[in-house]
């Protein structure tokens, strides 16, 4: 089946086709039967990742370009995009053969619940590296802790981005409304460091891996100016939410803090849809593992990719050409 993959608006398709010598073979559908793991023929996926300053989008380029250094016949081009709810959209539309997600909002998505009416047909291929909820103030806002963000100017990502969905938990938590209680902005990563460091921005949320790089430049050039939230009192309500959510702690050596900040955590999956071509699922489940040091390189949240625990994706099911691949590397089960 021939298709033009749509990487979200003409610059990113023209970019896209030039770079993969235009029009490509996408990924057929599974036909059942045995897993071999070879692919006959090229094939491009497109991986959908997250803000353009964020660590999926990092991992989801060097990804790409490590498919390609294989020298086998699936190769792949990145897209920056407003990231997990958006992704899982157009993973299932077509769009993209492959998609970075939270795990909380994957796990909507396969019960058609909060941003999904209705199931979607998506599966695993590993979880992958853990995002911690990174919620940040200005000092001279006077906000101590998510309630105190009442009436502030605040960032709560991109729309249908994993980071809208774990912000807007987190204020209900804290006894606000997101909706009427905050000045809710709605803005990519680059737009909310501009935003905190120009002082119109008084809060912001952010879910990434360690260290998330646009963090590391508001940290950098503004430290002075802003501090952590440790946001830990609301993990028993987030929990009744979601049991994924967990304590976790941002390292003081992460961002040069004078200490550790306690935080909310959450793991990261690689999403295919359901009925993906098995040998296909294969190759990339391989190559993530194959290839996690030239991954490291690229953002050193990638030293979490692990097969220990790679399966551990519930309830998202892994596909089926995943599994495959994950007993042939030996992970445990």
């Amino acid at each position: 089946m021939k298709r033009t993959w749509v990487l979200g608006s003409a610059l990113l398709l023209t970019a896209g086709l030039a770079a993969c010598g235009g029009r490509q073979d996408a990924a057929t559908t599974d036909a059942g039967g045995d897993v071999t793991c070879e692919v006959a023929n090229d094939t491009r996926i497109g991986i959908a990742t997250g803000n353009a300053t964020g660590v999926y989008f990092a991992l989801g380029n060097a990804y790409a370009e490590q498919l390609g250094a294989t020298g086998g016949k699936v190769k792949a081009t990145a897209s920056e995009t407003g990231a997990s709810v958006q992704n899982i959209q157009q993973l299932v539309a077509g769009s993209f053969g492959l998609a970075f997600s939270l795990a909380d909002t994957a796990a909507d998505a396969v019960n058609g619940t909060s941003s999904f009416t209705e199931k979607q047909p998506i599966a695993a291929i590993s979880r992958i590296h853990t995002n911690y909820t990174q919620v940040l103030v200005r000092k001279g806002a006077g906000i101590t802790d998510v309630a105190g963000m009442r009436g502030k100017r605040v960032s709560t990502g991109s729309p249908k981005s994993g980071t809208e969905v774990i912000a807007n938990r987190l204020l209900t938590a804290a006894g606000l409304d997101p909706a009427k209680d905050v000045s809710g902005q709605k803005l990519d990563l680059t737009k909310t460091v501009d935003g905190m460091k120009e002082g119109t921005i008084d809060a912001m949320f952010w879910s990434g891996g360690l260290p998330t790089p646009g963090v590391t430049d508001l940290l950098t050039t503004a430290g002075g100016q802003v501090d952590f939230l440790d946001i830990t009192p609301l993990l028993p309500e987030m929990q009744k939410i979601n049991p994924v959510y967990e304590e976790g702690t941002i390292p003081a050596a992460t961002y040069r803090t004078a200490d550790d900040v306690k935080t909310i955590v959450v793991p990261n999956l690689l999403l295919v849809r359901n009925d993906l071509d098995a040998n296909v699922a294969c190759v990339l489940t391989k190559t993530l593992f194959d290839r996690k040091p030239q991954l490291e390189q690229a953002n050193a949240a990638a030293k979490e990719i692990s097969l220990d625990t790679a399966r551990k994706t519930e309830p998202v099911p892994l596909h089926r050409g995943a599994v495959k691949a994950l007993d042939d590397l030996n992970a445990p089960k």
